[in-house]
């Protein structure tokens, strides 16, 4: 039997998107680890781990982003024209791409751009119909649409990097930068949602590069999405909270600390209804409304039966607690629901 391979992003945006984006994001997205590569030093629904894992490049096929499909895009590139779908992607990793695959189904004609850090996998973009670029690369003309997918972990001056984004925005589509639900102000495991005040300035090193960077978004007129701990599927790899927390067999963090997630595919479907929408200085929130403690998240992936290893437990008693995101405001605005209702739904656990 073919065993299915779950990937929890950590994230607190550029701090953690997992693949199960912990509490901040890890795969593709700020949501990395800012300071840490250990999960638990964020939590499971941010960005720390994103951030360092945003630009993590997938396997062969992510989200149907298969190799080697024809790319009328990068043609169309050479003649220097840009389309009024045309779409920027700076940081096209994990979610970059699934980003770039809803785009290109909604907008056929369109051509698609990426941002990267290095040259190392610009051949893979390539294949997928992605034209790809370095960092620092004279941009001739702006874009109407343009997200700002990488994470904070790469750069000495993250604010810097999106102001720079946002110079090459057109002005006309939409910007946005997939931040982390790290910067909302709750640690006691309650009740947070779009409206909920975020951690003061000069509180934490690592919300302060998130909120700084989501000020120069907004006075760009451009908008943010807060998301949750990103996860997805790969056969042929283990990342993510679960499967760091699998390896170690026991954690010294506390097991009632609240977690909230989102598939990597309904972050990018979000993002996506974002940029059609065309809306200006405004703060949403992408999870799935089934907040789980981190002894929930193991004893689901118990359940599923589709780990070999098995997890022994938590131990931690004293360090911070989370919180319990709700969207509903963000998803009766933009008409959107997710492709994954819950982690236990997406394991097949009932």
């Amino acid at each position: 039997m073919m065993r299915e391979e779950l990937c929890l992003d950590f994230s607190v945006n550029g701090l953690f998107l997992l693949t199960l984006n912990l509490d901040d994001k890890l795969i593709s997205s700020p949501h990395q680890a800012l300071s840490s590569e250990n999960p638990e030093a964020i939590g499971l629904q941010g960005t720390a781990w994103q951030s360092s894992m945003a630009n993590k490049e997938p396997p062969n096929n992510v989200g149907g982003l298969a190799r080697g499909a024809p790319s009328e895009t990068l043609e169309a590139s050479s003649s220097g024209i840009v389309g009024a779908n045309d779409l920027m992607i700076v940081g096209p990793g994990v979610l970059g791409r699934l980003v770039a695959e809803k785009w290109r189904e909604e907008h056929p004609g369109c051509q698609i751009f990426g941002q990267t850090v290095t040259s190392d996998h610009h051949a893979e973009l390539i294949e997928m119909g992605i034209k790809p670029s370095v960092k620092g690369t004279q941009v001739p003309h702006k874009f109407p649409y343009v997200i700002f997918c990488a994470p904070p972990s790469q750069t000495s001056d993250y604010a810097g990097d999106i102001r720079e984004a946002a110079s090459n925005w057109s002005g006309e589509g939409s910007f946005l930068f997939t931040s982390s639900s790290a910067p909302y102000d709750c640690n006691d495991n309650g009740s947070c949602d779009e409206d909920s005040p975020a951690v003061p300035i000069g509180r934490s090193p690592r919300t302060d590069v998130l909120l700084k960077a989501e000020k120069v978004v907004l006075e760009a007129g451009g908008c943010v999405v807060r998301l949750a701990g990103l996860y997805i599927s790969f056969l042929e790899s283990d990342i993510g909270a679960h499967v760091y927390w699998l390896s170690k067999g026991t954690s010294d963090v506390r097991p009632d600390h609240i977690l909230n997630l989102i598939h990597y595919e309904d972050a990018a479907s979000l993002s996506v209804v974002i940029l059609k929408k065309k809306l200006r200085s405004r703060i949403f929130l992408g999870c799935d409304n089934h907040p789980l403690s981190r002894q929930e998240v193991m004893d689901l992936v118990e359940r599923s039966g589709k780990f070999s290893k098995k997890f022994q437990g938590f131990t931690g008693t004293s360090d911070p607690l989370g919180k319990k995101l709700n969207n509903s405001k963000t998803r009766a605005e933009l008409g959107w629901e997710p492709k994954y209702p819950s982690f236990a739904q997406f394991l097949g656990v009932s």
